[in-house]
């Protein structure tokens, strides 16, 4: 084919176009997603001032877009602090994303059958923000007088699958989560004191870990609930990373907590089927 100049001409039009036209889209929508960026980026609640201050805008700016981001469910607001945070709507999003990742994929159908096994509760917790967050709570055949559900968070020290994730999971990512959990204690005690005090105690603390790395199985009895215990334990894939743990909680003294008591044996043989299933998918 000969090449007219019109037909050089074209061809050049079509090298120099960019390789995917920019579309045209609604600054409001994006000025809000600064918002919520801000919010994730700081990995905890903030102040008016604070947060319009993250996201380049004036508080009376920032105000209008929250009024409608809180309406939405992406955004709530604490009565008492007044300090912002995602929104109930921001965490099905996020548990939606989460329900797509191999690992809860895989897990979810281990975790229901061992429940209906065991006949306790069973969780599936991931790392969030502000800690271990429960994204599947299969009931057992026990009632328990705690509030646990889809979205519950897990203190790190205080509870058996914080302290799973303490010994376990990334470091750098458990200290986000520390962090972002005594920020948000308008109280601390002892149990912050634990994890951030003077050298001995942070020995303790360190010993503490070593131990659940060693059995690869921690528990809770009576604590942060009385009459409520369990036993939590990690999942690996196959480069032995952890990707999430599962916990099996049912009442004091009705739910074994033995080390090698059938419960522990069950779920770390759960734990187990699902890492092999992660090392081995398809």
């Amino acid at each position: 084919m000969i090449k007219t100049p019109a037909s050089k001409g074209l061809a050049n039009e079509v090298a120099d176009a960019p390789a995917e036209k920019k579309q045209r889209g609604i600054q409001s929508v994006e000025v809000g997603g600064r918002l919520l960026e801000a919010l994730a980026r700081h990995r905890g609640p903030l102040g008016l001032s604070e947060l319009a201050a993250e996201a380049q805008l004036s508080s009376a700016q920032a105000h209008t877009y929250l009024v409608s981001l809180t309406r939405l469910g992406l955004v709530k607001r604490d009565v008492l602090t007044g300090n912002y945070e995602p929104g109930p709507l921001s965490l099905r999003l996020g548990l939606m994303h989460i329900e797509q990742q191999p690992a809860y994929r895989i897990t979810v159908p281990y975790a229901a059958a061992f429940a209906e096994v065991i006949g306790f509760s069973v969780a599936v917790c991931v790392a969030g923000v502000q800690g271990p967050i429960i994204v599947r709570y299969e009931r057992g055949g026990f009632p328990l007088h705690v509030n646990l559900h889809v979205g519950t968070v897990m203190s790190l020290d205080m509870t058996s699958t914080g302290r799973v994730f303490c010994a376990f999971f990334a470091p750098e990512q458990v200290a986000a989560m520390a962090r972002s959990q005594m920020t948000s204690r308008s109280n601390p005690g002892a149990s912050d004191r634990q994890m951030t005090g003077g050298s001995a105690v942070n020995q303790q603390w360190r010993a503490r870990l070593d131990d659940i790395r060693e059995r690869g199985i921690e528990r809770g009895i009576d604590v942060p609930s009385p009459g409520i215990s369990s036993l939590s334990v990690p999942v690996f894939d196959a480069e032995h990373r952890m990707q999430l743990a599962l916990t099996v909680i049912g009442s004091s003294g009705s739910i074994d907590v033995d080390w090698d008591g059938r419960v522990a044996r069950q779920l770390l043989e759960t734990a187990q089927r699902v890492t092999h299933a992660l090392a081995n998918p398809g």
